[in-house]
This record gives structure tokens, C-alpha cells and sequence, in this order.
């Protein structure tokens, strides 16, 4: 039962962690695309677009077999929409407020 315990702690602080370090790249590449731009918005879509595709590879390498779930909570609408997975009560509910949480 501890180890069970454990192991879910283990899977919110990572989902946690990722949803607010991909909130963290968003903004941070929209605010450094903007600044390096200077008035050209091609380049500014291009450096948001770039940067928060890293950031977003980096946090699915690196947390993604830990959470085992989606950072997004589009992608993991999309799966269930899809079929993919199915809404589970007992973790759908912890995981759509971690990530409000995280948002915010």
C-alpha cells in the first residue's frame, strides 16, 4: 500500500511539474520571440513555435515515463475523444486540477 502511495505522489509531482514548466516555455518563448523580433511576427512565431517545441520534447523525455499522461490537457481530450483511454473517475478528476493548479 506505501509503495502504491508513493508511486502515485510520484506521478502527480511529475505532471505538476510538467504542466508548469510547459506553462513556463510558452510564455517565456512568446515573451523572447517578441523581443527578438523587432516588429516581424514571422520571426516571432518562429522562435515561440522552436522554443516551446524543445521545452515541450525535454518535459515529455524526461517526466513523460514517470506520469505516464499528457502535459496537455487538449492532447488527452483529443485521446478520449478518439477512444484511446477512457474517463477514469478516481485519477480524471486529481489530474484535470493539477493541472488548473499548475496553470495558474
Amino acid at each position: 500500500m506505501q509503495k502504491r502511495m508513493q508511486k502515485r505522489m510520484q506521478k502527480l509531482l511529475a505532471e505538476a511539474l510538467g504542466t508548469a514548466m510547459l506553462l513556463i516555455g510558452v510564455v517565456g518563448s512568446g515573451i523572447m520571440g517578441a523581443a527578438l523580433a523587432q516588429g516581424n511576427d514571422a520571426v516571432a512565431l518562429l522562435a515561440n513555435a522552436v522554443a516551446t517545441g524543445c521545452m515541450l520534447c525535454v518535459i515529455i523525455t524526461v517526466l513523460g515515463p514517470v506520469s505516464g499522461t499528457h502535459f496537455n490537457p487538449a492532447v488527452t481530450l483529443a485521446f478520449w475523444l478518439r477512444g484511446e483511454i477512457a474517463p477514469a473517475r478516481r485519477n480524471g478528476g486529481p489530474r484535470r486540477w493539477r493541472r488548473v493548479v499548475c496553470s495558474l
